[in-house]
């Protein structure tokens, strides 16, 4: 099939938090959906079931779970069962509920920044100590885990790492041997792998995407992976994640922390699922092509012609990392874009406050929707610099 990722639905007045919350004339490349249509196969499999017009208590959809495994075999080499799962709504309460059944208040949650924004509440939330440390930035504006900063930010009560891969937000895709040397470090301490895997699907050419709970029965034993079709197939709204967790007695931890506060994946969202799983590949197949179109465009214009201004290329996501360090653009990038470019970026400091001078920017848009707002940020630049 050719499917079409060129044309720009009209998202306003649609109740999209990424479009509505702006002004007519501001191009949102800020929230991490995209711009495109989801799967025909996920819209048909919705369609049929609002069709039947009953929405009572619901059974999981015959073959959903089995979905799931097929999925992680076939593309990421991942073997699991039916039975490692739990259904979530949403990788955001998973990743809350995980802390919640694994520490005690007083406890240690280990973060890497720059980190996605929900990761700095996991402590309040549980009543934990934030112990944080940052990806070293390689000359080549890759960023890398420096293991003995790592370490270093542990303590003998930290029970919980927070694991973004691919990483948001620099689109880092840690390779297994950066896998491995976390892992050690974290079953060495006794602690808890939370592996927050949302963007596994959206990997580039030359980069593989590893779960880390693949690597060995006893890292597995210890991890709780969350993953979701969200991102993949841009159906975040639905809420529909799964949390993988192997190890049975870690899995009953982690079901009975919801002590009736957090339910399953709503009906629509199951059958999402199940329809993206099992008829999405070849659609998928087609978005990573455009997508790594799009962020080759990014990176290049970015370092031709925004000046000051320079990024690494992600290994994976939809999301680029740019350093404006160098660009002079006052108290924060993001307002000086929004100002002056009319383009809304997310804000360094939601990724944590010594990332003030960073933006990080969504290409998972048509192609001149990010042509249109990145001629919008050189002009502003150009402006700017005189």
């Amino acid at each position: 099939m050719i499917y079409n990722f060129d044309t720009l639905p009209d998202r306003r007045d649609t109740d999209s938090l990424k479009w509505g919350v702006v002004a007519k004339d501001i191009l949102p490349m800020w929230v991490a959906d995209m711009d495109f249509r989801a799967p025909d196969a996920v819209i048909k499999a919705l369609q049929e079931r609002v069709n039947h017009g009953i929405f009572g208590y619901a059974l999981h959809p015959e073959g959903l779970k089995e979905s799931v495994v097929n999925w992680l075999s076939k593309r990421h080499d991942w073997a699991v069962s039916p039975e490692d799962f739990i259904l979530v709504p949403g990788v955001v309460a998973g990743f809350n509920l995980a802390a919640h059944a694994v520490t005690s208040p007083g406890d240690g949650v280990v973060i890497q920044t720059p980190a996605y924004g929900p990761f700095f509440s996991v402590a309040r939330n549980a009543n934990l100590i934030q112990q944080e440390m940052a990806l070293t930035m390689a000359s080549d504006g890759q960023f890398y885990v420096d293991y003995g900063k790592f370490e270093d930010c542990m303590s003998g009560r930290s029970r919980i790492f927070m694991l973004s891969n691919p990483q948001n937000p620099t689109g880092r895709v840690f390779r297994k041997y950066e896998l491995e040397k976390m892992a050690e470090i974290c079953l060495r301490n006794d602690i808890i792998i939370c592996s927050d895997e949302i963007h596994s699907d959206i990997v580039f050419s030359g980069n593989k995407h590893i779960p880390i709970a693949s690597l060995s029965p006893e890292i597995a034993a210890s991890t709780i992976t969350l993953l979701a079709p969200s991102k993949t197939f841009n159906i975040a709204g639905l809420k529909a994640s799964v949390a993988v967790i192997t190890n049975e007695k870690l899995r009953k931890t982690f079901d009975g922390a919801r002590k009736g506060l957090l339910g399953s994946v709503n009906l629509l969202g199951q059958h999402a699922m199940l329809a993206a799983y099992m008829d999405g590949e070849e659609w998928l197949d087609a978005l990573l092509i455009y997508l790594e179109g799009n962020r080759d465009f990014l990176f290049n214009f970015v370092n031709t012609h925004l000046p000051g201004i320079q990024m690494a290329k992600p290994e994976g996501t939809f999301l680029g990392w740019l350093d404006c360090r160098e660009a002079d653009l006052g108290n924060t990038p993001s307002a000086f874009f929004k100002g002056k470019s009319r383009v809304l970026l997310n804000e360094g400091e939601w990724f944590g406050e010594n990332w003030k001078d960073f933006i990080r920017l969504n290409f998972g848009c048509p192609r001149e929707m990010l042509v249109n707002a990145l001629q919008r940020m050189k002009e502003a630049l150009i402006l700017q610099q005189g």
